[in-house]
């Protein structure tokens, strides 16, 4: 935990009511959303909120495109797509949007959005439980990595707490995956390029 808080000291702000915070968030050219489940197909509370936030840094042209980094390991799961989905209805266009579907935990998103999309500088959006694992593991992939985090601990207290405790075995784990085994993703490639399009069209 000491590592993960280090590492991302200074490269995380949290997202607060009224939009403000944004101001705080150095420009990208991607924010990175992470999955966090989904409920009957749609969205998790909590992944709408991170997809929220992910909208509010495009509209306000902190980012120039999303990557929907998520689940679709198995038949009839598939959160990059229910991830697209929410923000296209809510007016964020899907040319603006590359999805990962081998996000099975936070280092290989991190890890493929480097290496597999080509990402080097990102927005990583998230909770603020999960806020300084995921800085620290897109810092240790090699990405220039900025955190945003929504306090999910103001709604909901105590799903928030149990996610926290949960958090030291996660980051002891991505210790090691990140800076003891250097443990390539499950899936490692091959190299995509709709990330690259879809910056170099907007520039």
């Amino acid at each position: 935990m000491t590592w993960a808080w280090l590492s991302a000291a200074g490269h995380r702000v949290t997202a607060g009511p009224g939009g403000a915070w944004i101001r705080d968030v150095p420009p990208a050219p991607v924010a990175l959303v992470l999955g966090a489940g989904l409920f009957h197909g749609v969205p998790s509370p909590m992944l709408a909120t991170r997809l929220d936030l992910a909208a509010a840094l495009y509209r306000d042209g902190r980012v120039r495109a999303l990557l929907l980094s998520g689940d679709n390991g198995r038949a009839g799961y598939d959160e990059p797509s229910a991830m697209r989905a929410y923000l296209v209805a809510r007016g964020v266009p899907d040319r603006v949007m590359v999805l990962d579907y081998a996000g099975f935990d936070t280092w290989d998103s991190c890890v493929r959005a480097r290496e597999v999309f080509g990402a080097d500088r990102l927005t990583v959006v998230t909770q603020n439980f999960h806020l300084p694992r995921a800085v620290a593991l897109c810092r240790a992939a090699g990405i220039e990595a900025f955190g945003v985090g929504d306090d999910s601990f103001a709604v909901w207290p105590g799903r928030t707490t149990v996610y926290a405790a949960r958090e030291f075995g996660a980051t002891a784990k991505g210790f090691l995956d990140a800076m003891v085994l250097r443990s390539s993703p499950v899936f490692p490639g091959p190299r995509e390029t709709s990330l690259d399009r879809i910056l170099g069209a907007r520039r």
